[in-house]
């Protein structure tokens, strides 16, 4: 008999998560392991469990499900990632794939779709819930490195206050509400504002938006600004 496949599922909704649960629960092959309702949480859970596939939202509290799957897969590149989302747009398609993803799947098609996502993940094979073609995602992956690699080494010279001002910023929030986000005074956030467009060589908010969203860091759909 063939082993199932454990499956850890990251989703900030209760009911979807039960929903899922119940459709993994009718097939052999899956054996659901583990949930989570917020990034950190989905990690520390991925860490412990280890489990051979992650079903990932991509709009959760705390963080990107993207960003997430981009830690996952540095930390066990066995863990094959299907991304959930609602949006079909070319560039979140990408974006998730180039972060390690292995299967994107649009949220309102989860039941149709999922199972068979799952299972051609499973053999090591991409999937997209789209009309994108196999050969278009591999050269999708490939396209555009050398940018991309410019990219993420200007958000690791972030410090992690940096990171979580630069995300906060790029949502929206003003800099009183992050001051009282992070019970620090507006000063600072001014302060860690100014580091943060050196470091990343942008010069107005709108830039820092693009390259929040170019590294899957934000939902740009439900920005404020």
């Amino acid at each position: 008999m063939r082993k199932r496949k454990t499956v850890l599922i990251v989703d900030d909704h209760p009911l979807f998560r039960e929903g899922l649960k119940s459709l993994l629960a009718r097939h052999s092959s899956f054996e659901v392991i583990g949930e989570a309702g917020n990034g950190n949480d989905g990690l520390k859970k991925a860490k412990k469990l280890m489990p051979d596939l992650v079903v990932m939202d991509i709009s959760l509290p705390d963080q990107s499900g993207i960003e997430v799957t981009s830690k996952i897969r540095s930390l066990l590149p066995e863990t094959r990632v299907i991304v959930l989302s609602m949006h079909t747009k070319i560039d979140y398609i990408t974006e998730a794939f180039r972060q390690g993803a292995t299967g994107y799947v649009v949220k309102e098609s989860a039941t149709e779709k999922l199972m068979e996502c799952l299972e051609i993940v499973s053999k090591g094979e991409y999937f997209v819930d789209s009309s994108l073609s196999h050969r278009v995602v591999k050269s999708l992956l490939e396209s555009d490195e050398k940018e991309r690699k410019i990219t993420d080494d200007g958000y690791n010279t972030l410090t992690p206050r940096e990171q979580q001002v630069m995300r906060l910023l790029a949502e929206g929030h003003s800099t009183k509400q992050i001051a009282e986000k992070l019970f620090i005074s507006a000063k600072t956030v001014e302060n860690h504002r100014s580091n943060i467009m050196s470091k990343l060589e942008v010069h107005t908010i709108m830039e820092l938006v693009r390259y929040a969203a170019r590294l899957g860091l934000i939902d740009v759909d439900l920005w404020k600004g």
